[in-house]
């Protein structure tokens, strides 16, 4: 009983975690990896449907399955990105190339240079 109660709380903080932008996060991390869903879902020993869902926001990733996502090394350095919205680099945690990091600016800056 006890540990239904411990796995219980666990999948309540993943999806705690879990706000609105995690599937479009899922779909970062994808596209950043130039990898198709079904390359994802193999690589991670997800069902393909499952993982559809998650990436479509029509399902909520599950403890098990996030930690199967996290466990392949090559999506490993974005785990505190898509937990947290942070980055470490000195420890190996980035965000993904195409996740927009920061402010946009907000200055346009010319040049001088001639073309044509």
């Amino acid at each position: 009983m006890l540990i239904n109660h411990i796995n219980y709380a666990k999948e309540y903080e993943v999806r705690e975690f879990m706000s609105t932008d995690t599937s479009e996060r899922l779909k970062i991390i994808r596209e950043s990896e130039r990898l198709k869903m079904k390359e994802v879902a193999e690589l991670a020993g997800i069902n393909y449907t499952t993982y559809a869902g998650y990436e479509s926001g029509k399902a909520m990733m599950s403890l098990e399955n996030a930690k199967k996502f996290f466990k392949v090394e090559r999506f490993r350095k974005y785990r505190d990105w898509f937990m947290f919205d942070e980055t470490d680099p000195a420890a190996g945690q980035i965000a993904p190339a195409l996740a927009h990091i920061g402010q946009d600016s907000t200055i346009l800056h010319h040049s001088d240079q001639k073309t044509g």
